[in-house]
């Protein structure tokens, strides 16, 4: 297997179900260390989700399917304030993906 155009839809939509299931499940992981280490969280997934749809679901709409409730109700339940350290993180790990990209 090359890469993800060879898994089949139905066997990717199940491990993508079970990413956002254990997602929510560990509100304990920030989605700004989420950030830092991996270059994506919850938010983008859900951006991902609204840009595959091409404006058939709202970002809005798709950051609470992933998260399981409106995303500004997650943030005030379960994100802590970023410390300097966690930004820097991240943004070092976003210019790592704009690299990777080609977009640096």
């Amino acid at each position: 297997m090359n890469d993800m155009t060879e898994i089949d839809d139905r066997i990717a939509a199940a491990a993508f179900r079970r990413l956002v299931e254990h997602l929510r499940m560990r509100a304990d992981a920030q989605n700004i260390d989420l950030m830092g280490l991996a270059g994506f969280c919850r938010n983008c997934l859900g951006d991902w989700i609204s840009e595959a749809s091409r404006g058939a679901i709202s970002r809005e709409a798709a950051r609470e399917a992933v998260h399981g409730m409106p995303a500004a109700e997650w943030k005030a339940r379960h994100q802590s304030p970023a410390t300097p350290e966690q930004l820097a993180r991240m943004e070092a790990s976003l210019a790592l993906n704009a690299k990777l990209r080609g977009e640096a």
